[in-house]
């Protein structure tokens, strides 16, 4: 097995299975492998007598479906190979894209064919398969890659000059493989290496499919010898304090690249891994990285140059902000795009994007990137693409429309859309029905509770729900301050930043305050207000980061309060009197934040009768209560409810759409902090 490949294993073919089901089959295999194919790049086909099936563009190869392979007219598409060159290269891909959308047997359907087409027509094959992966791109990216794929394979495998994708790749292939017949047609052909642009095995079986695939990488991978990833361009430097670092040019970088009009920041998401510090950590890096970009992927999703920014060891927090402020303005300048790569010497790569599904793209294209340059670096010497092919990618219209279906097929709705939101104690009750609400609103949540497995199996729930990159659950203590760090650099790590945070994290103990426990008193003091304390604490300096990059944006910190911390509550006097300093707490906060663009609000429910906190059988409320003699004559749980229904003038309790609808009215509101909303069906009212 090659290095990175899917633990998916070889599919199973039967006799029964139809050509589509073989190369769907085939295409779910090597999609799901992220060292083959990456953000959709690739495509595979197979050939039905005069219909060509190819992979519709935007389409995902890991999950493709038979209904995802177009029809194609193969007599149509003959007539377009015998088609005359046309000199201009806007007329000819135009009419190049007219004539692969004619040549659609299902045009009703509204799918666009792959643009290489016309490349999986000419291939006499049954089944093609076309991938960018990575170890072949290592050689077809070498400055020597025709002489050395000569060496390694012989006349056994054809090498394809860069040319511009489309109908000029498919007629150069066509030039290549009549050359190929006329001078080694005694050599069966076993794969075809595209100069800076990946693979193409063709066959008339899945296994002729298989072999020819693994002994490409397996050949290039023992050319490039061990560590090749991590160790070409010599041994790296780190910073000592990048972990500081992190959270400043993080959130800055998600203020600075922000788009005006839009209410969202980016998201900025950080590889530091071994292969990352490789690039960074190095001046042979910074070369590499710096020269160019090596492949159309990686101008599509990475742009062609990345940002290189150094900051200091020390370096104070306003001057680190200015300085790549100044770069990334200047980058702007310079490159005619903003950056989505930033690398930053000696703490490593941050992707950008305008959510986690496509921050997370370009850095796994741009991982996928250094490892082609420290193996062709290996192998003696990395090929850029010219500029003059690096700027046809860049215009191409193609290459948009597929990044365009992608994202629609990905992108998120509603009034929060691509904001990253913090909620505490998320892991059930109150606070996992606000993670719920807020992420059907298209927000990102980080559900963090002291119960990580919950919270983990939380967010595998909503990301079920709402899509793949959607939640994620991480463990956090909110009492103490060591936890909300780890949990503010994990956030910071993958999102770059926060919006909104949702101190919703809470605890009760219910008894006389004759009896009890001090334990007991501590224990709520320390969640439910020293927490909120703590949790701001973090917090807040990165949230301001984002301010002081981006003047015209505000986050928002909400603490889940209640109606005992509007009025006193028998019996409950730990919970009320904590509940009652929170909202002393948001008002003191909000008058301190608000010069860093953060506005702070307590939102105070009533009753959640249904939720855990009341309603379990063992530690809910109802029966505290009824243990604690708080409601007097009551005999059973269902009179201690009944007593606390009466009290309600909507007559029911507080529901998560209540809360979740008082949630987004603060973060919608731009005039108002330090303020405590009631949500309690009128049981509380404004004084």
């Amino acid at each position: 097995m090659h290095q990175g490949q899917t633990k998916q294993g070889w599919p199973k073919f039967d006799v029964a299975d139809s050509q589509i089901e073989v190369i769907t089959k085939m295409s779910r295999f090597y999609g799901s492998d992220p060292s083959i194919v990456l953000a959709g790049g690739g495509n595979t086909s197979c050939k039905i007598g005069d219909l060509l099936y190819v992979k519709a563009s935007g389409t995902s190869l890991a999950t493709i479906g038979p209904e995802g392979f177009l029809q194609m007219d193969r007599r149509q598409l003959d007539q377009l190979v015998a088609a005359p060159p046309e000199a201009n290269a806007e007329l000819r891909e135009a009419r190049y894209k007219a004539a692969i959308l004619t040549a659609r047997c299902e045009p009703e359907k509204n799918q666009r064919p792959s643009v290489e087409v016309l490349l999986h027509h000419i291939l006499p094959e049954t089944y093609v398969v076309h991938s960018h992966a990575t170890i072949v791109n290592t050689l077809t990216c070498h400055t020597a890659g025709q002489t050395l794929a000569k060496e390694i394979f012989g006349d056994e495998v054809l090498w394809l000059p860069y040319v511009d994708p489309g109908f000029t790749l498919a007629q150069k292939l066509k030039y290549c493989l009549e050359q190929h017949a006329s001078t080694k047609a005694d050599v069966p052909l076993k794969a075809i290496l595209m100069a800076n642009h990946g693979l193409i095995v063709a066959g008339n079986d899945p296994d002729t499919i298989r072999s020819g695939t693994e002994d490409v990488l397996r050949k290039i991978e023992a050319r490039l010898g061990d560590a090749w990833q991590t160790t070409s361009f010599g041994s790296p430097t780190v910073l000592d304090d990048s972990e500081r670092l992190v959270r400043i040019i993080a959130p800055a970088l998600r203020g600075l690249l922000a788009e005006e009009g839009k209410p969202t920041l980016k998201v900025v998401t950080l590889d530091d891994s071994d292969v990352a510090r490789g690039i960074v950590g190095t001046a042979a890096g910074k070369t590499a990285a710096c020269a160019g970009p090596m492949t159309p992927d990686q101008i599509v999703y990475c742009n062609s140059f990345p940002l290189w920014f150094e900051a200091e060891e020390g370096e104070d927090q306003d001057a680190l902000v200015t300085r790549l402020k100044a770069s990334v303005e200047q980058h702007a300048r310079d490159t005619g795009f903003p950056a989505k790569i930033v690398l930053v010497k000696g703490i490593g790569v941050f992707a950008i994007g305008d959510n986690l599904g496509q921050a997370t793209t370009s850095r796994l294209v741009y991982h996928d990137a250094m490892k082609v340059m420290a193996g062709a670096a290996r192998l003696g010497g990395i090929n850029y693409l010219e500029n003059r092919d690096r700027k046809f990618i860049e215009d191409w219209e193609v290459e948009a429309y597929r990044k365009k279906v992608a994202a629609s097929k990905s992108g998120a709705q509603g009034r929060v859309k691509d904001k990253i939101a913090v909620v505490t104690g998320a892991a059930q009750g109150f606070g996992l029905e606000i993670a719920k609400g807020l992420a059907a609103e298209g927000a990102h949540l980080v559900l963090a509770d002291i119960n990580e497995e919950g919270a983990v199996a939380a967010a595998k729930q909503l990301s079920e729900r709402y899509g793949n990159d959607r939640a994620v659950g991480l463990p956090c203590e909110v009492g103490c301050s060591k936890s909300i760090r780890s949990l503010l650099d994990l956030v910071v790590r993958i999102y770059g930043g926060v919006d909104v945070l949702v101190a919703n994290a809470g605890v009760l103990r219910a008894e006389s305050v004759k009896t009890q426990p001090e334990k007991d008193f501590d224990f709520v003091t320390n969640v439910n207000y020293k927490g909120y304390y703590l949790c701001v604490q973090q917090f807040a300096p990165v949230m301001a980061i984002q301010h002081q990059a981006n003047r015209a944006y505000r986050s928002d910190i909400i603490q889940i309060n209640s109606k005992s911390g509007l009025v006193g509550s028998k019996k409950n006097f730990a919970y009320a009197g904590s509940k009652f300093g929170g909202i002393g707490l948001t008002q003191s906060f909000a008058l301190e934040l608000i010069e860093d663009g953060i506005k702070v609000n307590s939102i105070c429910p009533g009753n959640f009768f249904d939720g855990p906190l009341w309603s379990d059988p063992e530690k809910g409320l109802f029966v505290q209560y009824l243990r604690a003699g708080k409601v007097p004559g009551a005999a059973t749980v269902n009179d201690v409810r009944h007593f606390y229904e009466e009290k309600v003038p909507m007559g029911r309790g507080c529901q998560s759409q209540d809360v979740i609808t008082a949630i987004l009215y603060v973060i919608d509101q731009i005039y108002e902090t330090g303020q405590a909303v009631p949500v309690t069906g009128g049981q509380e009212m404004l004084r």
